[in-house]
């Protein structure tokens, strides 16, 4: 169908806590709050972004890692979480599994020490990372694409569009949320893939002319695009096999498998879709793997070097820095 371009109120009812909730709200009020928002490394002289952050630490023993990503799991999924808290707590999560997914051995050493309770949990965000690494065997880019980061929808804005879409096609939700993550971001990137995939389920335009997939919307409309990636899906095969349906979306078995374990993570707890909505762009550079924060826009690719001048905090720490 395309390429992928980057590598994040209810209709019906989610069950969280054996309650049944209507909106991701409700499910926060439906639990109770018990766990203690853990404290992320610092270090004093980062560059700053202008959303105020540091691009995040990861610590260089393997038990302060276990330590550090156990206590980030549970906040994640602590009813009343802050939104600076969860914006905070969620990117450094996802640079964490970032890291680990390349480096094998300290992956190994942080599971065996992390708390039994999160192993599932650990294993499916390395596995998923590691497919998406298995379809990026190239050199890194020298260059950085003409995207645009924007803030993406609300998470209840496009939840009600997954559980319509779902509702109209029998596509699990989670499916189409796990697709629109790994696409855009959950619609982060504003961008044209090299394919000319658009929008942010990435749908070719001959694609979303076809009978009964774009059906007259636009295809950079969130609600639209969501509805027409599950009528696609089905169109490929799946209602019988969703791996058949992925394969049609991107012809990757590494894709369709990287997508479902992001779908296992939020039909296991659905309060994980809050986390993965706040995850952030990032780029596999030639200069590491760049934060794109919102407010990153050029028309035109910019060489790393160029960019990085004046953006230092879009680059991790130097690998002597980093475990």
């Amino acid at each position: 169908m395309r390429c992928l371009m980057s590598i994040a109120v209810l209709l019906s009812p989610i069950t969280v806590a054996c309650k049944t909730v209507e909106t991701i709200e409700t499910a926060i009020d439906a639990t109770p709050s018990s766990a203690t928002i853990p404290n992320l490394p610092k270090q004093t002289g980062l560059p700053v972004a202008p959303n105020g952050r540091n691009y995040p630490l990861v610590p260089k023993e393997p038990s302060d890692i276990a330590a550090l990503l156990a206590g980030i799991e549970a906040a994640l999924i602590t009813p009343q979480l802050a939104e600076q808290d969860l914006a905070a707590l969620a990117h450094q999560q996802q640079v964490i599994y970032r890291v680990l997914s390349k480096r094998p051995r300290l992956s190994e050493n942080v599971r065996s020490q992390i708390d039994p309770r999160w192993r599932w949990v650990f294993d499916q965000h390395i596995a998923a990372r590691r497919e998406f690494l298995a379809m990026h065997r190239g050199p890194a880019s020298s260059a950085l694409p003409a995207w645009r980061i924007q803030s993406p929808a609300s998470p209840d804005q496009l939840l009600k569009a997954y559980r319509s879409a779902s509702a109209a096609t029998g596509i699990d939700w989670t499916v189409l949320a796990a697709v629109n993550l790994v696409e855009t971001g959950m619609g982060r990137i504003d961008g044209v893939s090299v394919a000319n995939a658009q929008g942010p389920m990435q749908f070719l335009p001959t694609t979303w002319a076809e009978p009964g997939i774009g059906n007259g919307g636009n295809i950079r409309d969130p609600w639209d695009a969501i509805h027409a990636a599950a009528r696609y899906l089905v169109r490929r095969g799946g209602l019988k096999d969703i791996r058949s349906g992925l394969w049609g979306y991107n012809n990757s078995d590494h894709y369709g498998r990287a997508v479902l374990h992001y779908a296992a993570l939020m039909k296991e707890e659905p309060l994980t879709y809050r986390s993965l909505h706040q995850w952030q762009i990032h780029y596999a550079s030639s200069a590491g793997d760049l934060w794109l924060h919102e407010g990153y826009e050029q028309q035109q690719p910019i060489g790393v070097n160029d960019y990085l001048r004046q953006n230092r905090h879009s680059a991790p720490l130097t690998e002597e820095l980093q475990p």
